[in-house]
Order: structure tokens, then sequence, then C-alpha cells
């Protein structure tokens, strides 16, 4: 399945590659089907908020970061996929006609304990502007097949088309953050994977086979057409602004509603089973800890976990965020 292999990575190994342009109008359209916010969509309602200026969304950015990484040091060839995410920073905000490009070093090698056919790699990725700056880095371990080894078998899995979900109405009040509730939990309402949803986002921003080709993927280790991570991703974020816009809304109606802004990062994002074709996951959030910023007065830190759930119960998707939120009036 790959052209790469474990004994093709070592630690101390640098690589690099392609290099991308963000323009406007791809930045607007990430926003408008998975990040919402006023700063992601028009130059003259960013200036009022927290960004100041139209800004790309951090799960755009991150998204580009696994299409330069599949572009350049991956070479187009598809991985076992990964585990996860130990630590993600979006340190510099991408801007409109910004040009991208991805260093990854190779920080660990190590070969499974219990499938003798892959070996791990812990890497960072960077991702630069054409100014030299960092605007993110990205922590993780990928899984690599291993050169001669016998391949896993396929998985059985059913694929197929998800049932229609209806969007909630339910809304609650939305408290600035000096007076949020340690240990709150939000539902946030249900996402449906289709096939062409996830091919769709497959081929933008993740071409590996198991994600662009329902036929090939039959044959890799995932035995059928599944989500990428950062669709997964970018699925939950979806669901918290369409949760957080009701609910805004519900509290605007009654009082004053707390302004929210972007994120500084997160850690901990952790794919703990695929997402097929056909398969809904349903999230939630809840609020582990709180703080006041000392830079931006007025504003604190949000910590949240966060999970998705399949239709099946099935844990498949986890991370710990912080969010900047208004502390109080």
């Amino acid at each position: 399945m790959s052209g790469l292999y474990f004994e093709d990575f070592a630690a101390g190994q640098v690589r690099g590659g392609a290099r991308l342009t963000v323009s406007r109008d791809d930045i607007v359209a990430f926003a408008r089907e998975f990040d919402a916010q006023p700063f992601h969509l028009d130059e003259r309602e960013a200036e009022k908020t927290f960004a100041g200026r139209l800004i790309a969304s951090g799960w755009h950015t991150a998204s580009l970061g696994m299409r330069l990484l599949q572009a350049g040091p991956m070479g187009g060839h598809s991985s076992l996929g990964s585990p996860g995410v130990a630590e993600l920073r979006w340190l510099k905000p991408v801007l409109p006609g910004d040009s991208l490009s991805a260093t990854l070093r190779v920080e660990e090698t190590r070969a499974s304990a219990s499938k003798p056919d892959r070996g791990f790699a812990v890497c960072l990725l960077t991702l630069e502007n054409d100014r030299g700056e960092a605007v993110m880095t990205q922590a993780f371990t990928v899984m690599l097949a291993r050169r001669g080894a016998e391949p896993a078998a396929p998985r059985v899995v059913e694929t197929g088309v998800p049932a229609p979900l209806v969007e909630p109405d339910d809304a609650e009040i939305v408290p600035f953050l000096k007076d949020a509730a340690v240990g709150a939990t939000r539902d946030l309402g249900a996402y449906a994977f289709s096939a062409e949803a996830i091919l769709d986002f497959g081929r933008a921003y993740d071409p590996q086979v198991f994600h662009t080709d329902p036929e090939a993927a039959k044959a890799t280790h995932f035995g059928g057409l599944c989500a990428s991570g950062w669709h997964t991703a970018a699925a939950y974020m979806k669901r918290l602004l369409a949760t957080r816009t009701r609910d805004h809304a519900f509290t605007a109606a009654r009082g004053q509603a707390p302004a929210t802004g972007p994120s500084p990062g997160f850690r901990d994002m952790r794919w703990l089973r695929p997402v097929y074709a056909g398969d809904t996951v349903r999230y939630a959030t809840t609020l582990t800890d709180k703080r006041a910023s000392a830079s931006r007065p007025g504003w604190g830190l949000a910590f949240a976990d966060n999970v998705g759930v399949n239709q099946r119960g099935e844990t498949v998707f986890s991370f710990a965020s912080s969010v900047f939120w208004q502390w109080a009036p």
C-alpha cells in the first residue's frame, strides 16, 4: 500500500517538500462548512472580533498541514494511519495570500510490540509562512508498514448510508467564563459521515487511499472507506458552532451573551476507532478548568475535554481543548 516504510524513517531525519498558497476563497469556503465564525468569514466583521482581521480556521490550517505532509514528506504514499496528536499549537494566524510549507522532523521510531507488520514514528510537523514564521507545530505519531512483513488482513466492516439527522432545537444560557461551572457538559449533536463527504474531504486535504477510493480502501487494513482524522475533528467544530450559535441567540434574547475567540491549540487528540462511511458521531464537550487571561483583559481561557461517540456507543475521538472566552461583562 505504501512506497514508504517504517525502515525509511530514523530519529533526527528532516523531510520537507511542497508549498501551497492559501486564498481568501479557500479560507471562507472551509469556514462556511466547518467553522463559521466571523473572523473566518468576513473582513469587516472580523475587525470587530478578538482576532481583528480575517484569518484561517485553525482546523483549516491543520487540514492543510495534512495535505502538505502528504504532498511533501510522505511523497503521496499512504501510512497505516495515526493514533493521534500529542500537542498542536497555532502560533500565528494564517492570512489570505500566505504561502505555507511543511517540515517533518522524526523524533523517535519504535517497532510495534504487538503487531509485527508495523512500526511507529514520533514526529514534529512545523508549518511556516513565506515570512519565515512558524504558524503551527504538531507533535504526533504515525503508523508505518514494515518492509517485507506480511500485512494485516483487512477488517471486516460494513459501510453504508447514514440515517437522516434532525438538527436539535434545545438551547442553554451561555455564562461568562467567570460564572461557568467546571464539570458542566454540553451535548453538541451528531454529524453523519456520508461516503460523499468523506471523499470530498479526503481528496481536498488527506489524499490517502482509504479516504479517497472506496474499492482500494477495502484492501487496506481498515477494510473500507473511512474518514480522515481531520474530518472527524472538523465535524466536531461544526457541531460546536451550531450548538454555540443556538445557545448564544437564546442567551442574547434574555441578556448579554459572552463573546468567544480563537484557540491557541490543543493536546491529547486521539483517533480511537475508524469512522466509516455510514457512521454517525455524536459530540460532547465538558468544561474542565478556566482561568482569567493575564495578557487579554476581560478574557479568559476555557479548558475542555471533548469526545465523539458513534452510533454503536463506541468512543471514536477525544481531545483536550483550550479557547478564549469572555471572562465577564
